[in-house]
């Protein structure tokens, strides 16, 4: 039971949200030009988006988060920036293999942030375990605002490589990056968060060069993250069971029916988990927004970027529930949040 007597916690609001998609949509006959005949290629979890955007050679994942932050200094002006106490960011592919790009980020951006910590395990649920991060954060520190940025870049770097290209999965991801601004206040209150580690399906995706070859060894082969078909059975249906879980969990703590969500937005891998998901919490598509076909998997970038495109095209209503999950890897982590929503456009 809770405590009557006890202290209240501070109220922490994601106050607003933006994003950047990188060049030219992509169009899927580029894949189609070189794939080969392949059985995966027919699981519902390949099937492909129209379009995707991929990130350019030289374009870095801190460039990337430079340019998602744009709309929030013409918003909030440049000088909310020299305010930011946290900086969190999760890089899907990062460009320093010894580093993260936290401290680059806070250069290019001329902030000063006590406290900078580079994510990598949040995976697809990266944005909300940063938003869980800085929360906690603030309610036991000082701390008053935190810039959190989630970067997907490897769709252009990794999925184009000649031997990976021809692949049934080539064709699903997508590059792009999503920020959030949180402030320590009540203007746009996270009502809840819910976090869950699931060790026993940690290792389950593997990262291959197709060969006895280590990644960072020289020699012949190129890396990619690699499927079989009893592994991608096993993922759609822990996907299928953890991202409802973790979200209806949130649900009941606030008080709210999954079906009497306002919107519902979650990480993109394909149509058929979209499909399942608002199912689960008996929500009609429409509540359920879609960025999936223009945008591919975005991996941790998904869940902002579609708010981004919610909140700038009017679709979500100040004061609404929007209900945020996902699942990560093959299903070693899923979060779920939900905000009373009040974010700029």
């Amino acid at each position: 039971m809770t405590d009557p007597d006890a202290p209240r916690q501070p109220t922490v609001s994601l106050i607003d949200v933006a994003s950047y998609l990188p060049g030219e949509p992509i169009g899927t006959e580029y894949f189609t030009q070189f794939s080969r005949s392949d059985r995966m290629a027919k699981n519902v979890m390949f099937r492909s988006p129209k379009t995707r955007h991929h990130v350019g050679r030289d374009e870095t994942a801190v460039d990337m988060v430079e340019r998602a932050v744009a709309p929030l200094i013409a918003r909030h002006g440049a000088d909310f920036l020299s305010n930011i106490d946290i900086l969190l960011t999760h890089t899907q592919l990062p460009d320093n293999p010894v580093m993260g790009c936290g401290p680059e980020v806070a250069r290019r951006l001329d902030a000063r942030p006590s406290w900078v910590f580079d994510l990598h395990n949040g995976g697809c649920a990266a944005f909300v375990h940063m938003m869980a991060l800085a929360q906690t954060i603030m309610r036991t520190t000082d701390a008053r605002t935190a810039l959190i940025a989630a970067t997907q870049n490897c769709a252009g770097p990794v999925f184009t490589q000649p031997d990976i290209r021809k692949l049934a999965q080539a064709p699903v991801p997508g590059d792009g990056c999503g920020v959030g601004l949180l402030v320590r206040d009540d203007s746009a209150p996270i009502l809840d968060i819910e976090c869950r580690t699931y060790p026993e399906f940690a290792g389950d995706m593997d990262f291959s060069t197709n060969g006895d070859r280590k990644y960072w060894e020289p020699g012949e082969g190129q890396g990619c993250v690699s499927f079989t078909e009893s592994k991608i059975t096993k993922v759609f249906a822990r996907g299928n069971r953890l991202v409802p879980e973790v979200a209806l969990a949130v649900c009941d703590r606030i008080g709210v029916k999954g079906r009497d969500i306002d919107t519902f937005v979650t990480n993109q891998p394909n149509r058929l988990f979209l499909r399942n998901w608002h199912d689960a919490l008996e929500l009609p598509a429409e509540r359920h927004p879609d960025t999936f076909d223009s945008c591919g998997n975005l991996f941790a970038a998904g869940i902002p970027v579609t708010l981004d495109v919610e909140n700038r095209a009017g679709r979500l209503r100040n004061g609404s529930v929007v209900l945020m999950s996902a699942f990560a890897h093959a299903g070693d982590f899923a979060a779920a949040a939900a905000v009373r929503w009040g974010a700029r456009r």
